[in-house]
């Protein structure tokens, strides 16, 4: 493996960061485009909306498989990518909602609460962005030190349910073909299987440690106050 991957430097870390968010941005200039040039269909706005909604899932996944390459590639400055590639998420997300409510909807607000509480899918949706909230708002340094490590892990554990309820959005949202769903669905399914498998490992790992012998314990000093 070229030194430059194993290990880069920081300019190097920098440039990698600039390449993936270019490409991050790739799939929302497309549809710009697509819109000025007026090239995206019979119904542009569906087009908008399914290609944003498949986007945020899509970074989604990307995101959870971060860690997997990190642990198996042993290219630990991935991890350094994986904040970015979330907000992204967020981002998506954001213009995937927007679009719903503003192209297609235009901010008929007693229309969109029937549909969150009548179309599965779209309370499903609706759910999963909700819970984004919060992971995109905590997304730096500054939330770190405030929550604190514990506590900011917990919370952003949260993603996985977000994956399960975004898939089953866009399960429920394909009403033909449904071999697209499927498909993520299998890839978040080995994501998540994989970090289950870890934390079984772990256990195991800690179960097989024997406990300290008793000659190696130390005594515990008790100080009573007077």
């Amino acid at each position: 493996m070229p030194t430059f991957l194993r290990a880069p430097s920081g300019a190097q870390i920098a440039l990698i960061k600039a390449i993936v968010f270019l490409l991050c941005l790739l799939p929302a200039l497309s549809l710009a485009l697509g819109w000025y040039d007026d090239a995206l269909g019979a119904n542009p706005i569906e087009t908008i909306t399914r290609a944003s909604g498949e986007w945020t899932l899509r970074f989604l996944l990307i995101t959870l498989a971060v860690t997997p390459l990190r642990r198996y590639t042993g290219l630990h400055w991935l991890l350094r990518l994986r904040r970015m590639l979330g907000l992204f998420v967020f981002a998506y997300a954001v213009g995937h909602l927007t679009t719903y409510l503003w192209l297609d909807q235009f901010f008929d607000w007693q229309a969109i609460a029937n549909d969150i509480l009548d179309r599965p899918f779209i309370t499903v949706g609706f759910a999963a962005f909700v819970l984004l909230i919060p992971l995109a708002v905590t997304s730096n340094s500054f939330a770190i030190r405030r929550l604190g490590g514990r506590r900011w892990q917990s919370l952003h554990r949260s993603v996985y349910g977000i994956a399960i309820l975004g898939v089953v959005h866009f399960w429920w949202l394909v009403k033909a073909d449904l071999l697209e769903p499927f498909i993520y669905a299998l890839i978040l399914a080995v994501l998540l299987g994989l970090r289950a498998w870890w934390r079984e490992l772990e256990r195991r790992r800690q179960l097989s440690v024997p406990p300290p012998a008793k000659h190696l314990e130390r005594p515990v000093i008790r100080i009573v106050p007077k």
